[in-house]
């Protein structure tokens, strides 16, 4: 497994997870010594969905809400030497996905490139350090490697988020990579000027589904990955009670001594759910908002009740302190979701039988 320097855990806003899961990563490869696997891989295919998906009997947490056999096409893909595409909404845990699969695999998960309109071949493959580059010329000593480059010499995998938000000419530089597990370097002289990848290398890409149309990808990319598609959480149960897990997870991790009640996380959870559903748990039709509400963004909202709940009342998040942190996620840059978050608390909030539900609707005083 890579070394990292850890430093004092708690000093680190959010630690990757071949840190945080570092005993579970462990105690998994000490099961695996005997066992076939994949050339490069730390753990084997079997074991890399118990990190995933969780195993009770070795006392292995679940991080990641999905299917076995979701989960089993994606570490397929990956011991089959195939790119794998992440697509999805916004919230639905792409980027999470890919880092444990990351950390699972090759025991590091911040060999990461983040798409974006800005990005450039420098930031994907590698640049020079140009003080060495003037004094000794082009030479490995005055290559600065990105993370495609050190994922390709080490035989890890690396990590491309948002692929599609960069221009088609960007997205292309990876087409050789994938097709052919190589990358020129025609600056370097005849020995070094190829890189080829060694065992362990592979590349997992996500793409946000409302991202399409900004700059789709070219259908020679398209078919050298394997695509899956990650879905919202669809049982209203498994999401509760991933909400209340991660947020006071996040709660412990920032020292503060809050927990997230059962009745509070149902209410947070439900809203969202139904929002991002279109419709009530009785079916009543709701507008959705244009605003994502996702399961991340459920848990940033909860998250930021208790974080004022405690520097500003007692500690015990309320309603309205839910109706404080609605505003700042569903409420972003459009008038109409303002009119569908009324008619959500007007229509089925109101109604709702439960001390918390109605201090809920009464809270609705604080929406703009």
């Amino acid at each position: 497994m890579a070394k990292k320097s850890e430093g004092n855990l708690n000093d680190i806003q959010r630690p990757p997870a071949e840190i945080l899961y570092r005993d579970e990563l462990q105690q998994l490869q000490e099961k695996d010594k005997a066992q076939p696997r994949p050339a490069g891989w730390l753990l084997t295919p079997l074991s890399v969905i118990k990190f995933v998906g969780g195993d009770d009997d070795l006392n292995i947490q679940a991080k990641f809400v999905g299917s076995r056999s979701f989960l089993e096409r994606c570490v397929v893909a990956l011991a089959a030497n195939r790119g794998l595409m992440l697509i999805g909404e916004p919230g639905t845990a792409k980027s999470y996905l890919s880092e444990l699969l990351a950390a699972a695999i090759s025991g590091d998960s911040t060999l990461t490139i983040q798409g974006s309109g800005g990005t450039t071949e420098d930031n994907i493959k590698y640049s020079w350090n140009y003080a060495l580059l003037l004094a000794d010329g082009p030479s490995e000593r005055s290559l600065v490697p990105a993370p495609l480059y050190r994922s390709m010499k080490e035989g890890r995998i690396v990590r491309f988020e948002e692929i599609t938000r960069c221009p088609l000419e960007i997205q292309d530089t990876m087409l050789s990579v994938l097709s052919d597990r190589v990358l020129a370097i025609p600056e370097l002289p005849d020995a070094s000027r190829m890189l080829f990848a060694k065992q362990g290398f592979n590349v997992i890409a996500t793409a946000n589904t409302r991202d399409r149309g900004v700059n789709e990808m070219s259908a020679a990319l398209k078919r050298r990955f394997n695509f899956e598609t990650v879905q919202p959480i669809s049982k209203l149960k498994d999401e509760i009670e991933l909400v209340k897990r991660e947020t006071d997870k996040m709660f412990k991790r920032s020292s503060l001594p809050v927990s997230l009640p059962q009745d509070v996380t149902e209410v947070i959870v439900t809203t969202f759910h139904e929002l991002r559903q279109g419709k009530t748990a009785d079916g009543q039709a709701l507008e959705q908002p244009v605003t994502v509400m996702s399961t991340a963004e459920a848990i940033s909202t909860a998250y930021s009740a208790g974080v004022h709940a405690y520097y500003y009342a007692d500690g015990t998040i309320g309603a309205d302190h839910l109706v404080h942190s609605i505003m700042g996620t569903a409420l972003k840059d459009s008038q109409e979701d303002q009119k569908k978050i009324h008619h959500y608390f007007n229509h089925a909030v109101k109604n709702r039988r439960g001390k918390l539900w109605q201090a809920f609707y009464e809270a609705r005083k604080f929406l703009p």
